[in-house]
């Protein structure tokens, strides 16, 4: 295949939930797009291998949470807002690698809201696009902490979350 023609099975896909995040929300975790699953279920890292909710419990020192309602509360209970830095772009499926076309978040109602004082990249794609697309809007430093997504077999779980609790001021 050429380098510069797209991928048959490439489609404009928007974002469709909204951010987790109230104003007393101190950390923003970000990722780059919701999976397939993610998008089925409406929710943030709805892949049942993505680490996330595991980690974030870890570093919380909370129960895992189940359901949509117990993650928010858990979020909201420690001061987490997150979201996604795509808005929308072209993808195949869930691979990051395919993301074309972006259309970045618009993040100022956000952080003219919530009370945040830094900023995460769930992952190395995350860190690209924002640093690509959003930090001009933004002018807000993030930092990239390892991706929780099961494509990141570099990190055991035990390793992400210290990783993750070393680096996260909860």
């Amino acid at each position: 295949m050429e380098s510069n023609k797209k991928p048959e099975n490439l489609l404009r896909v928007i974002h469709p939930f909204p951010p987790i995040y109230d104003k007393n929300s101190k950390i923003l975790i970000l990722g780059s797009f919701p999976s397939v699953k993610s998008r089925e279920n409406q929710f943030y890292y709805g892949h049942p291998q993505n680490r996330f909710w595991k980690v974030i419990a870890a570093v919380t020192k909370s129960v895992l949470p189940v359901t949509v309602e117990e993650k928010k509360q858990m979020l909201q209970k420690h001061h987490i807002a997150v979201w996604d830095v795509i808005q929308s772009c072209l993808i195949v499926g869930s691979s990051d690698s395919s993301i074309r076309d972006v259309v970045v978040n618009d993040f100022s109602e956000l952080l003219q809201t919530a009370d945040i004082k830094t900023i995460y990249a769930n992952g190395g794609k995350a860190y690209e696009l924002y640093m690509k697309y959003a930090y001009l809007q933004t002018k807000r430093e993030i930092e990239k902490l390892p991706s929780t997504s099961p494509a990141n077999a570099r990190y055991q779980m035990e390793q992400l979350c210290e990783e993750w609790k070393r680096r996260i001021n909860l």
